[in-house]
């Protein structure tokens, strides 16, 4: 039998977290995983414009993946996550985000000025996709803030994430031949 892709029960604004917990469709729960899933899907079209880079592109999946569990945790209602086998993010998966920071950072140049985004359709998705990263890490601190359970290592995946995503958007730009364009205030 299909999956049916409507079921008709958010009609009224309400939806169901994973456990089966009915909230409204603003709660800041829904926000959380909502823009990490945001997120996701620039990542998606980040590794679309990366055609030659098959590290990067590689790396992007990784990164979804792990966009996923994030997703998948945010999305649980907290009092039946114990019971619900949702896959956990490792110190492992912030590490390798370090790791490859430190790679790309080895041929690129001393950074002596702030950068625009711009200059190749893919440095400026990278871009978009670190605001969105950033965008998230704020939505699950204000979750934190309010006492609602998020994982402490969610927030430092996501605040990594878009750090990677800073360098990857240089580190694309490099790999194009793109000049980075420096802000000159006037």
């Amino acid at each position: 039998m299909a999956f049916k892709i409507y079921t008709k029960t958010g009609d009224k604004g309400k939806t169901g977290l994973i456990g089966g917990t009915r909230v409204s469709k603003s709660h800041i729960r829904i926000d959380s995983y909502g823009t990490v899933d945001e997120l996701n899907s620039f990542i998606g079209l980040l590794g679309d414009q990366l055609n030659d880079d098959t590290h990067s592109i590689s790396m992007l999946r990784e990164i979804q993946d792990r966009l996923f569990t994030i997703g998948a945790s945010l999305a649980c209602d907290p009092e039946k996550e114990q019971r619900m086998k949702i896959p956990d993010l490792k110190e492992s998966d912030i590490e390798l985000l370090e790791s490859e920071i430190d790679s790309m950072n080895t041929v690129l140049p001393e950074m002596k000025f702030f950068i625009l985004p711009g200059g190749h359709a893919a440095v400026s998705t990278a871009h978009i996709a670190r605001c969105v990263c950033r965008r998230a890490e704020r939505i699950c601190v204000a979750m934190q803030e309010e006492q609602l359970f998020i994982e402490p290592i969610v927030l430092k995946y996501l605040n990594r994430l878009s750090d990677y995503l800073f360098v990857l958007a240089r580190y694309a730009g490099h790999q194009l031949q793109v000049q980075e364009i420096p802000w000159k205030p006037r």
